[in-house]
């Protein structure tokens, strides 16, 4: 009668660890899917972010560069500044502990080079389009 009563004691507490193990492994897939869906849809924004920047300072640089105005020596080297963190930005590292410290500082130099060429910045990421207003 004893080895019956074990039997039905160890039986539950068997059923429990099994049914966390089980949980654990169905968790642990399910959180890793989510968490790749949420890393792409984040690069994906960040990317088309630095990506606008980019194209918005070689623009300007190119444009400067025509002009003979000796003001523009101050704006293209904040241009080349903003370039030069962009180029430096590491993109294929995720894991890099000062990303969101050194994006920050792409986008206050991206305004810093709006504020010297008098263009008011917009940069907005939504669930339309992405745009950069000026």
């Amino acid at each position: 009668m004893a080895d019956l009563l074990d039997g039905i004691v160890m039986a539950e507490q068997r059923f429990h660890g099994e049914g966390y193990q089980e949980g654990l492994a169905e968790g642990s897939h399910a959180g890793m899917a989510e968490g790749r869906r949420h890393g792409a849809l984040h690069g994906a924004r960040m990317g088309s972010e630095i990506g606008c920047y980019l194209g918005f300072a070689l623009t300007w640089h190119c444009l400067l560069q025509k002009c003979t105005d000796p003001k523009n020596s101050k704006k293209l080297r904040a241009l080349d500044s903003l370039i030069g963190m962009i180029q430096k930005f590491p993109y294929e590292d995720p894991t890099y502990d000062k990303l969101q410290e050194d994006l920050e500082k792409i986008r206050g130099k991206f305004k810093q080079v709006c504020s010297m060429l008098n263009i008011q910045s917009d940069f907005r990421l939504g669930n339309e389009r992405s745009s950069l207003t000026f």
